[in-house]
């Protein structure tokens, strides 16, 4: 982990209440699947953002306005600066990948997905992708994920752009796949467990209060014990995961 000073590139709309941010600095600690902390004035609890691209010089971060925290950085400009805690969580390991993996991605869970594809493309992998999303107001990253090379499909809850239906809906029209790597909300990743005919990792969103391990307010139950999202995480294994129970 470091704190780093960032200064803003671009802050741009791209799709309905999502906004890509690009910045200045060095996040080369940030692997695919890892996230930052950023530091929003006024407010006292960080603000935990997954990493859509990273390298030595710049930072790309995709986000949803959802808040004060989030509507305050849709309304910062060029040149302004972001204090930040950089390389937090374990990220995803792409040697369990084979040899043609699966990215299902719903929502603000696309980003850090990016990254990955990269990656893994660059590791000589067929990647196909499944981007999902309610509407067609929101879609995004669906050209930029086939620039890389990846097989992409989208789908949106009310059919207004691609397949009608969720990521889960999809799955059976990609073919085959060795591998499944996902981020979402924890309904659309409960749903990915059970429709998926392999293993793999899953990207787990959740309130942060240090994002780093120290408060322990993230923490969750597995099937090895309980871990910190922050952490552990936010990346754990299909085979770990403790579903709670319906009450």
């Amino acid at each position: 982990m470091k704190q780093l000073e960032f200064k803003i590139l671009s802050n741009d709309r791209i799709a309905k209440g999502t906004y890509l941010m690009k910045l200045s600095g060095d996040a080369s600690d940030c692997a695919p699947g890892r996230f930052v902390n950023l530091r929003i004035a006024g407010k006292f609890l960080r603000r935990p953002i997954s990493v859509c691209d990273a390298d030595a010089e710049t930072l790309t971060l995709i986000y949803k306005v959802v808040g004060q925290g989030t509507r305050q950085m849709a309304e910062m400009g060029v040149g302004e600066t972001l204090d930040l805690l950089t390389g937090l969580g374990n990220g995803y390991d792409t040697e369990k990948s084979g040899s043609c993996p699966l990215l299902l991605g719903g929502g603000v869970g696309v980003p850090p997905l990016y990254k990955l594809a990269k990656q893994l493309i660059a590791e000589g992998k067929t990647v196909k992708v499944i981007l999902g999303f309610n509407s067609k107001d929101e879609v995004f990253f669906e050209k930029e994920f086939a620039a890389l090379g990846a097989e992409v499909s989208v789908c949106t809850a009310d059919g207004s752009y691609g397949m009608r239906g969720f990521v889960t809906d999809a799955i059976a029209s990609v073919g085959e796949y060795t591998y499944f790597y996902t981020c979402g909300p924890e309904p659309m990743l409960r749903a990915v467990s059970a429709a998926t005919a392999t293993s793999g990792q899953m990207s787990f969103e959740e309130r942060m209060g240090c994002g780093f391990g120290v408060c322990m307010g993230c923490s969750c139950e597995t099937l090895t014990g309980y871990k910190r999202i922050c952490r552990d995480g936010p990346i754990m294994e299909k085979e770990e995961i403790k579903w709670p129970t319906s009450r």
